[in-house]
Parts: structure tokens; sequence; C-alpha cells
């Protein structure tokens, strides 16, 4: 849904696609989703209308581009900050996945709010289960440091309160920063507490029933 008429495989090509992308991202930056029309598009990338259409169908097409590299750089992130931070403290560790997050969410902040738009109004649904997967996967290893029988399903409990509570600060007008990582790293602890002690409970019960 929403693909790209072709995917470009020369470096010119993909240059210019890229322009495509780039210049819709910063169009939603200052005019909004109102401001976004193929037309528009394409002159801020400096490409005519039919160059744009050899790689897109519509803006929607140009849309779900931006909502896609925007995710994989922030799975990037995600990734560079778990490969840092194997060997440090899992509280560090933590810190630095959440800081991953907030800098997609405030980096740039109004594009954020556009692809959050986006993600609920495009038919996306297959993708965006198949990132909350991924970004689960990539923090299952962390949150085993503090819960050791935590499993995916923690992860994805993880991931959603992050999620939750960044782009609710964002949203709100926050500014991101330590204390912002430092109330979520709260959130998830206490959460993961409370999961370890209602397995330890159910796991307790279990072995005294007859």
């Amino acid at each position: 849904m929403h693909s790209p008429r072709k995917q470009a495989r020369q470096a010119r090509s993909r240059a210019t696609q890229e322009a495509i992308v780039e210049a819709a991202a910063r169009i939603l930056e200052t005019a909004g989703r109102e401001g976004l029309t193929t037309n528009a598009i394409a002159e801020r990338a400096g490409v005519s209308i039919g160059s744009l259409y050899q790689y897109f169908p519509n803006k929607e097409a140009v849309l779900a581009a931006v909502l896609r590299s925007k995710r994989a750089e922030l799975l990037g992130w995600m990734q560079d900050a778990a490969a840092r931070c194997r060997e440090a403290p899992p509280e560090a560790a933590l810190q630095e996945l959440l800081t991953a997050g907030m800098r997609h969410q405030f980096e740039r902040p109004r594009l954020a709010m556009e692809a959050e738009y986006a993600e609920q109004h495009l038919q996306l649904a297959p993708e965006t289960a198949a990132l909350a997967q991924e970004m689960a996967q990539i923090v299952l290893d962390t949150i085993r440091r503090f819960s050791p029988a935590a499993g995916p399903q923690e992860a994805r409990d993880v991931v959603a309160i992050a999620k939750g509570m960044i782009n609710s600060a964002a949203f709100a007008g926050e500014a991101g920063g330590a204390a912002l990582v430092q109330r979520v790293e709260c959130a998830i602890r206490g959460y993961l507490r409370e999961t370890a002690s209602n397995s330890a409970e159910i796991r307790a019960a279990s072995s005294a029933a007859p």
C-alpha cells in the first residue's frame, strides 16, 4: 500500500527519489499536511512533476515514504544504542535507548507530529506492527537485565510506554531532555518490577497448589 512506482537503483535516480522525500518532509515541517501537494513537492525538490510521478503515484505514496524513512532512522538509532551499551550498566543501556526514541521525536518535532498523523491515516497497519516487533526485539535484552523473566510481551509494553510518554510530552510542548528520559525510565522500571512480582506470585501459587 502506498508504495513507490519503482525503486531507484542508479545513484542519480536514488538521489532524485531521496530529494523528493526530503522535500516532502520539509514541506510538512513548514506548511503541514495542508501544504503538501505533488506540485509543491516537485518544486521544493527541484524536479519536474513528471519526474516525481516516475517514482510516486500520488502524494500519499510520498508521505508514506517520509514515514518509512523516519522509522528506518529510529530503528538505526536504537540498534546503535543497543550495540554501544551491551557492556554498560543496565540503567545506562535503558537511558541510551530512551534517548534514541526521544531524539526521533524532538530532533524534527513538527515532522514527527505529521508522521504520527500519517501513521494513523495511511493504511500501513502491517508495517506499523512489524516496526513495533522490531523495536521490542531491540529492547528485549536490555529489559531482561532488570527482569530476567521478561519476554516479548513485556518488551512490546515497554516500547508502548516509552512511545506514549515521549509523544505525549512532545504534543504538550515540553522540551525533550534528561528529565523526560528519567520519567520514562522510572515508569518502565516500575512496570518491570510489577510484572516480575506478579510472575513470582503466580509461580508460588502454582507450586503450592495440590
